[in-house]
């Protein structure tokens, strides 16, 4: 038997060193370089995979299981797809096993589950289940951490889906290193991924996640899997958001919202109720807007603080939108709008906790931000969105004509919009305002 190989692998970056060093020669970190087998004695390998061609392929290649939740099936892009490996990350706590226990719940209704779990106990999962209501007495249920033993056991009981709590606490016997290394993660994602491809088992993998909010580990696993799914959480609201970050079935930037009660996790059908507040809209400062997240619209209220400045260094503070990008649209306003807030403090906010990305909110920030500077409300059911150029342009964005159907089925009158979003035939009860520069839009709607 040939002799096993070593070297030295940093758990940051995970980069090999022949040897020993107190900070990795790549990545700069300190202390982070662990021993580690790169080459054992050569495992049996099973007879070789012949090739096919697309006409041999079964009929119901395009089969989807529903989970049970639509917001769940939404995020991953209309369903379970067989053999798809999913990572699901979020912060402790958050009801990463909640949820899934619930999804493995449903799920078993048409397909064998096996939930095997390596930071819990079975009576632990037991009590969850009783506490949740769920009807999974037949579930096939494993704590173990070998990684081995788990494939092994979800092969014996022919499981459709394998749930895995979590990565990081699973090991591979012949790797020498500790749970939860590079090492460890790198060969387990890849063995979880060739075991639901050639036998088209369907796998979640919960990940813990670093202080930054990422998948702990290195960045290839996130490479190495189908769907990579983020739980977003305010600890001040009871409302959970996951967010598709990646997807191979679906739209990537896909969210699901869910409400979290005493009996587990409860999808929220219409999710732009939750983020209009009706008592404040009518408030100086206050705007709705029209967001695009993923594959669908969803109003959401744009609130602006301008207040006087208590120093000589004016404070700009943006909770769910681009701080930088605040900057940029007061620049842009005091150039193009004739309005000066260099010395006042800014805040904006965006209700619900939720956090946009796309710069269609550029136009309801503005506009709340000199609602609140003029102490003056806007107009009743008033809905607007579109970007800003720094020549005071107002430009179109994408899906403009949903968007305003979305806005008029909540009962919106009146949108202000950018010309270029204008439809040629807008819905009877939404009258639409097309703007081109900054200014029309201040004087369209005071």
């Amino acid at each position: 038997m040939a002799k096993a190989k070593t070297a030295y692998v940093c758990t940051e970056c995970g980069a090999h060193s022949v040897k020993w060093a107190g900070q990795c020669p790549d990545c700069g970190a300190w202390n982070t370089l662990t021993q580690t087998t790169i080459s054992a004695a050569p495992a049996a390998s099973g007879p070789a995979l012949a090739a096919t061609t697309l006409d041999a392929l079964p009929a119901d290649i395009e089969t989807r299981h529903a989970t049970g939740f639509g917001e769940f099936d939404r995020v991953l892009g209309g369903g379970l797809v067989p053999g798809a490996v999913t990572l699901l990350g979020g912060d402790p706590g958050v009801g990463k096993s909640t949820l899934l226990q619930q999804v493995s719940a449903s799920l078993m209704q048409s397909l064998p589950v096996c939930y095997a779990t390596g930071e819990e106990s079975l009576r632990q999962i037991g009590q969850r289940s009783k506490r949740l209501g769920l009807d999974a007495a037949a579930m096939n249920l494993l704590a173990d951490t070998s990684l081995e033993n788990v494939l092994d056991q979800a092969r014996r009981c022919a499981a459709r889906v394998l749930v895995i709590d979590s990565i990081q606490t699973m090991t591979c016997e012949h790797l020498p290193s500790a749970p939860g290394s590079v090492a460890q993660l790198r060969e387990g994602v890849g063995r979880i991924v060739q075991f639901a491809k050639q036998n088209e088992v369907s796998v979640f993998v919960i990940g813990h996640v670093t202080k930054e909010g990422a998948i702990a580990g290195p960045r290839v696993v996130e490479h190495m899997v189908d769907t990579v799914l983020y739980f977003e959480s305010d600890p001040s609201s009871r409302y959970t958001m996951i967010r598709s970050v990646k997807n191979r079935f679906g739209a990537s930037g896909e969210m699901g919202v869910f409400a979290m009660t005493e009996t587990g996790f409860r999808e929220v059908s219409n999710p732009s109720a939750i983020f209009l507040s009706r008592e404040s809209v009518d408030e100086p400062g206050s705007v709705v807007s029209v967001a695009w997240e993923g594959s669908r619209p969803l109003l959401v209220e744009i609130q602006a603080l301008v207040a006087d400045g208590s120093s000589n260094y004016p404070k700009r503070l943006a909770q769910g939108v681009d701080q930088n990008r605040l900057a940029l649209l007061l620049a842009v306003l005091q150039k193009h709008g004739s309005l000066a807030v260099s010395d006042e403090d800014v805040f904006v906010n965006v209700v619900g906790g939720l956090r946009i990305g796309e710069t269609a909110v550029d136009l309801p920030t503005l506009l709340a931000i000199v609602s609140s500077f003029r102490d003056r409300a806007a107009p009743e059911r008033l809905v607007c969105f579109g970007e800003i150029g720094l020549a005071g342009e107002i430009r179109p964005v994408k899906f403009g004509t949903e968007r305003i159907t979305a806005a008029a089925k909540q009962g919106f009158t009146t949108a202000i919009v950018p010309v270029g979003n204008v439809p040629k035939r807008a819905p009877d009860s939404i009258k639409v305002i097309g703007v081109r520069r900054l200014s029309d839009a201040l004087d369209a709607a005071w």
